[in-house]
């Protein structure tokens, strides 16, 4: 899948990592990649991030300790699950959407192999 596509679901995928363990951005970036994201765009996640804070789903907390820079490191707000149940209905709803297209197009190319003419085959010539 294209980056595109799965940009506008940065923001359930984000509540999802956060609500199972909160993070710094690096952290829920690689979380993302091995979520299916490998080509998420850091400064997109940011700025995600930074609207889901200004909305009050998430919170961050300066991270002080360990080697390096301070860090912010994201936790969820009950506003956040809120919003994440909210989602997840969405999300289940356009699973089946997608489900119900996927399952038309398969039956639609196996008709074709099954030796029925496609519709618009000869408006193609």
């Amino acid at each position: 899948m294209h980056g595109r596509e799965l940009r506008g679901l940065l923001h359930p995928f984000l509540l999802l990592l956060i609500l199972e363990r909160p993070g710094h951005g690096y952290d829920l970036i690689d979380r993302l990649r091995a979520m299916g994201m490998p080509d998420v765009e850091p400064g997109h996640v940011y700025r995600v991030l930074r609207g889901l804070e200004r909305d009050r789903s998430v919170i961050s907390v300066w991270e002080t300790t360990g080697a390096g820079p301070a860090r912010r490191c994201y936790e969820l707000t009950a506003k956040g699950r809120h919003d994440l149940r909210s989602w997840t209905v969405r999300l289940a709803q356009l699973d089946q959407v997608i489900g119900a297209c996927l399952r038309r197009a398969a039956g639609a190319f196996e008709g074709t192999r099954a030796g029925r003419p496609e519709r618009y085959a000869a408006a193609r010539h």
